[in-house]
């Protein structure tokens, strides 16, 4: 059947004008191809109010009725691989994707849009737990004297105990518009709640999983999930309380399994495991695991939690006779499709073998602050070694500038390195390659560019860039954006609103 797309302009309903966020969304929400939105908006819209004989084709004869859009524009400094550069003009297609990038431009056509401020690339967010955005302000005050990361965990556990498929969907779908309108364009998901409240398997075993990938889909963050295994609550394989969060390393690989069956991966999502932390999985699950994923994708990214805490680190020497970053490396080959998240608490030798292994140092800073975790030895880390990434965890704060901000201003990082260019994201290591153009204004932020993703073997970076949203090909995170101000934030608010409301009775 033939498929007109229009804006349909209801003042009361939906009061937007752009044909081309219209066209936009058709590719994202209806999975229509460009050649089909295109035909959608010209031909089969003119047959659809009968003007299709003068309207809707280029054609000698017809009338000489088209649009152009702007497929070109000059950023006065742009962040390239290399550098800080000048006068760079981009283009690219009508699918977002960059055909060239050329620095130090001197004869922009007088055309061509110009973006005043300066330009570089959307941020991955590095590590995720997109169901804690909803307790974020229920544990910011001192509940007693000897309040710590582990009275925050208690009521964690106690809130993850009690959300449902549909809550948790609808914050995930919150959750990552605030990443796009804060300039992340990619996630990765560590994602720990498997099952029902009571420990058993839903009927379809990925369902949770299942919501937060369709919440990424709905507002078009690029996304990498990982699949948390968790067997235990501590060294000894002590037994662990959170039935919602077990499985065995053959279960976990059977969701993973699932999840690509029913969401293959594409440009936009992949998937990855990631051993929840040493504390939670013992060195035979942990061998188990890696070895299925080997078969089933030997490419795939692998994340653990890793001495965030000084109690860990002491309990993995007394359990194990060693700390856990010199543990993981010495019997594991932990390479670059590793991320170590946090390593708070690693000493000198273990900071260089770290940076020696090509592994990423996944640092959450805000939530390390939040916690009072410690700080990570970026310094002598960053001599040896430069591959890092942010990510926001438990989302008390949605905003890589706050990320960087806090490694600059706690000392860590002494010398003009983040004051002289932007951190090098380690994005070939999350496993989903964002690389949109985005703008970065003093007085607000904006996010004119695509959210478009690529696998890390992709050498094109893909963009669609204009001044105006609205003036160019509209991007996933405008689409984002513009539908949270109808029936998604809507939807979310509702549950997230429940979802508090069960909270009152967490705290003591």
């Amino acid at each position: 059947m033939p498929i007109a797309i229009s804006t349909d302009s209801n003042p009361g309903t939906s009061p937007v004008t752009s044909l081309l966020l219209m066209m936009n969304m058709a590719t994202t929400l209806f999975r229509m191809t460009v050649p089909e939105v295109l035909q959608g908006v010209t031909g089969h819209a003119a047959r659809a109010f009968g003007n299709s004989d003068r309207h809707g084709l280029l054609a000698a004869g017809r009338p000489a009725d088209f649009t152009v859009w702007p497929v070109q524009s000059i950023a006065e400094l742009a962040w390239l691989p290399d550098s800080w550069r000048r006068n760079v003009l981009l283009e690219w297609s009508l699918d977002g994707a960059l055909q060239r990038v050329t620095p130090d431009f001197d004869h922009a056509p007088r055309d061509v849009p110009h973006a005043a401020e300066p330009l570089v690339s959307g941020m991955p967010n590095l590590h995720s737990h997109a169901f804690q955005r909803a307790i974020a302000s229920l544990t910011e005050y001192r509940a007693s004297a000897r309040d710590s990361f582990w009275g925050w965990r208690d009521l964690m556990y106690r809130f993850a105990a009690r959300i449902t498929p549909d809550d948790l969907g609808a914050i995930a779908c919150w959750l990552y518009v605030e990443m796009l309108k804060a300039g992340y364009t990619s996630v990765c998901e560590f994602h720990y709640v498997h099952h029902a409240p009571d420990g058993t398997p839903y009927g379809h075993r990925a369902e949770l999983a299942q919501r937060v990938v369709q919440a990424a889909a709905d507002t078009g963050i690029g996304m990498t999930m990982l699949l948390v295994l968790y067997q235990y609550s501590g060294f000894g394989a002590q037994a662990a309380d959170q039935r919602r969060f077990i499985n065995t390393p053959d279960a976990l690989l059977r969701i993973v399994e699932d999840l690509r069956r029913a969401h293959p991966e594409h440009g936009d999502l992949r998937y990855g495991v990631a051993p929840h932390s040493l504390r939670a999985v013992s060195e035979a699950s942990l061998r188990a695991l890696l070895e299925g994923l080997n078969a089933l994708a030997p490419d795939a990214p692998v994340h653990i939690h890793i001495a965030e805490q000084t109690a860990e680190v002491d309990a993995c020497v007394e359990a194990e006779g060693a700390r856990p970053v010199r543990w993981l490396l010495d019997r594991f080959d932990v390479d670059a499709r590793w991320c170590l998240v946090h390593a708070t608490h690693v000493d000198a030798g273990e900071t260089a073998a770290l940076a020696c292994s090509g592994a990423v140092a996944g640092l959450c800073l805000t939530t390390e602050a939040n916690l009072g975790d410690g700080l990570f030895p970026a310094h002598d880390y960053l001599d040896a070694h430069d591959a890092f990434g942010v990510g926001s965890d438990s989302h008390i704060g949605v905003d890589w500038r706050a990320e960087l901000r806090l490694l600059e201003n706690t000392g860590n990082v002494s010398r003009g390195w983040v004051r002289g260019r932007p951190a090098r994201s380690a994005r070939a290591r999350t496993g989903s390659c964002s690389m949109p153009i985005i703008r970065i204004s003093r007085s607000r932020r904006r996010v004119p560019g695509s959210s478009r993703s690529c696998s890390p073997s992709t050498a094109a970076r893909r963009s669609a860039m204009s001044t105006r949203a609205d003036d160019a090909w509209s991007s996933k995170a405008v689409i984002a954006m513009r539908r949270a101000c109808t029936r998604t934030i809507a939807r979310c608010c509702r549950a997230c609103s429940r979802m508090r409301e069960r909270m009152q009775g967490l705290h003591p």
